[in-house]
């Protein structure tokens, strides 16, 4: 069977995710999600492109990319991103072979039905992957996401995020913002986003 296409377009926002081998906890290690921290880093300084979002878990991760019209495309990115993980985590393990289970999955946020609601329910749908698996009780405390960097303009990453531009136009000011981010959250939680809503 043929794999479905994959559309490659610039300036547009890319929810990915993928996950290890087998589903295993291959990252659940410290060191191995500090590892993938310092890959997306080093993709950041290698491709042109946005990392908006992301959070790791311990058998998959989700990543918000947001493409550049001069940059290169998603497949590009992700493949780095993927490969030069893989291999170094083989090396550090003395390890041989596949690492991740399948080709990487995405959602074209600007293409759907409303791609501002779609953007932030995601952004709070895997800040909240670690409470669902019961690894902290409030997604603030996770520090493999990138949520608190859209809730605290002081907050330092591990990793260096963008702010998507949806945020940004929540207000002028970063409290503005915050505020108004908060209420999707609440939405998030209350589950009352439109239907064009598939996860």
């Amino acid at each position: 069977m043929p794999r479905k296409q994959r559309f490659c377009m610039p300036e547009m926002t890319y929810h990915t995710w993928s996950r290890c081998i087998e589903k295993k906890s291959l990252m659940k290690p410290k060191k191995m999600k500090d590892l993938m921290t310092s890959v997306l880093n080093l993709a950041c300084k290698k491709y042109d492109y946005r990392l908006v979002g992301y959070t790791l878990m311990d058998n998959h991760f989700h990543f918000y990319i947001k493409t550049t019209k001069e940059g290169e495309n998603i497949s590009r990115i992700m493949q780095f991103i993927k490969s030069k993980f893989a291999r170094r985590y083989n090396r550090m393990m003395n390890r041989t072979g596949p690492f991740w289970n399948e080709r990487f999955g995405d959602t074209i946020i600007e293409i759907t039905k409303d791609p501002v609601s779609l953007f932030f329910f995601i952004l709070f749908y895997i800040a909240n992957n670690p409470v669902r698996s019961n690894t902290v009780k409030d997604p603030r405390d996770y520090r493999y996401s990138s949520l608190n960097c859209y809730l605290d303009e002081n907050y330092i990453s591990p990793v260096k995020i963008t702010l998507h531009e949806f945020f940004l136009n929540l207000g002028p000011t970063f409290k503005e913002r915050v505020n108004k981010f908060l209420v999707y959250e609440e939405m998030y939680r209350k589950r009352v986003f439109p239907d064009c809503l598939f996860i």
